[in-house]
């Protein structure tokens, strides 16, 4: 109704007065009777404005010839803004974004509490799977971004040798050593070291049998001397192999920065420090106790099977899933931690005075420990039925605990081996026989959409943690 006043509707609202609103050239007359039943929303505090500063402070202009306001909204997603101030309620349709209409019904001050029952469960239902998903598309970031790092890491080393003396030549090695698969001869340089390897834990596996000791003339025992040709071979092949990676690594002072290479450089550390405490000992009989060290440092040698990390993928990979695993590894901790507490202390009070076994709580948590992960030596069992019954519980317990954070760290671990497949299929396809040409094949659309989607997503963020709908305006302008 044109020259009718806002306050003449707040102060005298009947069946006749009438307001137009026009969202985005949906047009809609509407009562004031029915706004005002939700004097809260945007559309209910119009009729309480005074003044054409206070109507603009909640839509985005005013006719007040035609007594129409206008707002720049989605005209698709109003018809379900109108529904609710005629019944009361909300539906969700299934097709619509739960977001979009999550910071629609905000802004025009609807609370979500009026999304009728038929809609409630499956629309917050929807709106938490992205939150559930938070972690892994925060893995598929990151891991494309190191990706795109590792290349771009992969390129700059590759660059460096052009300035060095025999830069072809190095690089052409440097490739071979430490890329397993780029060439022929890379190939046939890791099938050499995984036979080495092997051979030099399977020679320290056999020399702890019975039938391989030797023992001496003193009654000491001494080392088969075949494994120890063996095993000086090997320390000889893991030498090489190391100085050589150092000789031809583009950047000296980074190359012990590598994990890769920290284990090649721990692989052969035991055997050096265990020959210079042999020979100390041998000069200084005082010194007899470094002896025990020696042995120490020989049982380190098992630590050789990280080698094979280097040819392996899987192994790689595995590495990468516990980096980014960290917050499933510790859930899985606490619950055991948690687990093993009660069930320790409830098998204590039924056992300890019919069990010698579990008669104090830290025998307990060994009993509890050995059950929860489901392993079960049988040393120590409880005997009475409620023991029993407790020790079932525990096992279930156990079972769930255990199964829920594997699954994720699981589907972690298959992202992240595919992940390294494509990293080193794109390490492989670049051709350095000329010289630098071209940088490797790097899927910049993909990291640039990353990028956009992450930055996309904090201000999503943020604007759903703003209280009001001035807040949210100031966040966007």
């Amino acid at each position: 109704m044109p020259g009718q006043s806002l306050e003449d509707f707040s102060l005298a609202p009947s069946e006749d007065n009438e307001i137009s609103i026009n969202v985005g050239g949906f047009k809609k007359k509407m009562r004031s009777t029915t706004l005002l039943r939700f004097p809260e929303t945007r559309l209910g505090k119009l009729l309480s404005c005074h003044s054409k500063e206070s109507i603009l402070e909640l839509c985005d202009d005013y006719d007040d010839a035609k007594n129409e306001f206008y707002f720049d909204r989605n005209p698709e997603l109003f018809p379900y803004v109108l529904h609710f101030y005629n019944t009361g309620k909300l539906h969700v349709m299934g097709e619509l974004c739960v977001f979009s209409f999550s910071q629609e019904i905000e802004y025009w001050g609807i609370n979500e509490f009026f999304i009728d029952s038929c809609c409630s469960y499956s629309y917050h239902g929807r709106k938490m799977e992205p939150g559930q998903e938070k972690w892994e598309e925060q893995s598929d970031r990151e891991s494309t971004s190191s990706s795109f790092d590792e290349i771009l890491a992969f390129y700059n080393d590759a660059a460096k040798f052009d300035r060095q003396p025999f830069g072809n030549v190095r690089r052409q090695l440097w490739l071979a050593l430490d890329n397993p698969g780029y060439s022929v001869l890379s190939r046939i340089f890791s099938v050499l070291s995984i036979v080495v390897v092997l051979g030099s834990i399977v020679t320290m596996c056999l020399n702890s049998l019975p039938d391989f000791q030797l023992v001496d003339s003193y009654g000491k025992a001494e080392e088969d001397p075949r494994f120890e040709i063996v095993e000086h071979f090997g320390i000889a092949w893991f030498t090489f192999e190391l100085m050589a990676r150092f000789a031809v690594a583009p950047d000296f002072f980074k190359f012990f920065k590598h994990a890769l290479n920290l284990i090649d450089l721990m692989s052969i550390l035991p055997f050096y420090i265990t020959l210079i405490v042999n020979l100390v000992v041998e000069s200084s009989p005082a010194l007899a106790n470094l002896g025990r060290v020696a042995q120490v440092l020989r049982l380190m040698r098992i630590f050789r099977i990280l080698k094979l990390a280097r040819h392996s993928t899987g192994l790689r990979s595995l590495g990468a899933t516990l980096k980014y695993s960290y917050r499933e590894v510790g859930l899985l901790l606490l619950y055991l931690s948690v687990g093993i507490s009660i069930f320790s202390v409830v098998a204590y009070t039924i056992e300890k005075e019919e069990n010698e076994g579990l008669a104090t709580i830290p025998a307990c948590w060994w009993w509890a420990t050995v059950s929860m992960t489901t392993v079960g030596y049988g040393d120590v069992v409880p005997g009475t039925t409620a023991g029993k019954l407790t020790a079932s519980a525990c096992i279930l317990a156990g079972i769930l605990v255990v199964v829920l954070p594997i699954t994720l760290i699981f589907n972690k671990f298959s992202h992240f081996y595919r992940r390294q497949k494509q990293l080193e299929s794109a390490m492989r396809s670049c051709d350095f026989g000329d010289g630098m040409k071209e940088v490797p094949s790097v899927n910049l659309r993909d990291y640039y959409a990353y990028k956009v989607k992450s930055l996309m997503a904090s201000f999503t963020n943020l604007s759903r943690s703003t209280p009001s709908e001035l807040s949210l305006n100031d966040s966007l302008h």
